[in-house]
């Protein structure tokens, strides 16, 4: 099994993360390295707090798994952790990147970096389509990250994106995507040219800095 880190909106998606947990305890999928609401003070300086999360539990992983609600773009945490996830520093090296949409954020699309997974994982789908412009990748995915919008635009980042169902009925398939992002982590070419957000930014609030 390979160490997964979970990114996600504490507030909203805990109990997604807790019910991916589960399933994890019942399959043996992963090993969760993951944050845990309390596991690191808030009051500390926002440098401290990325440092931790770098520190104590993204080294020790190699697959990043983003769970995608309504709000998860707009949170700088989750940045912060997607950024260090794709940073190959001294200390660790660069992690596979894994995306579900929750189940009320799930879209119509997938995306599936490679061959082994259009069979594996879609085997019903028998025409896949390109895509090469971020209005396309906004108008599918509206609430993915920028900073996975960068990355899929990117060719060689190797990110999977799936809906919870088409993941969660089948176990197994979960495996195969972090089994995926684990063996393909070492030649992902990532897109770092986005500065780390420093503060949280919702669309009522557009003059704050994101």
């Amino acid at each position: 099994m390979h160490k997964v880190f979970i990114s996600y909106h504490h507030a909203n998606e805990g109990g997604i993360k807790e019910e991916l947990l589960r399933i994890n305890e019942e399959h043996n999928i992963f090993i969760d390295c993951s944050v845990s609401t309390g596991d690191i003070d808030e009051d500390l300086e926002s440098q401290a707090i990325r440092q931790t999360i770098r520190r104590k539990y993204l080294s020790g992983s190699t697959v990043i798994l983003l769970i995608v609600g309504r709000e998860t773009k707009y949170r700088k945490h989750v940045d912060w952790e997607l950024y260090s996830s794709m940073y190959k520093g001294k200390n660790f090296g660069r992690s596979g990147v894994v995306v579900l949409h929750a189940p009320y954020c799930q879209s119509d699309y997938f995306t599936a970096p490679s061959e082994e997974i259009k069979k594996t994982i879609y085997p019903h789908i028998s025409t896949w389509k390109s895509i090469d412009s971020r209005e396309e990748y906004e108008k599918r995915y509206p609430h993915l990250p920028p900073r996975i919008i960068d990355n899929l635009l990117k060719k060689g980042s190797k990110i999977s994106v799936s809906n919870w169902n088409s993941v969660i009925e089948n176990p197994e398939r979960l495996r195969f995507l972090i089994d995926y992002a684990h063996s393909a982590r070492l030649n992902c070419a990532y897109d770092m040219s986005r500065r780390m957000r420093m503060k949280d930014y919702y669309p009522s609030t557009s003059s704050m800095n994101y």
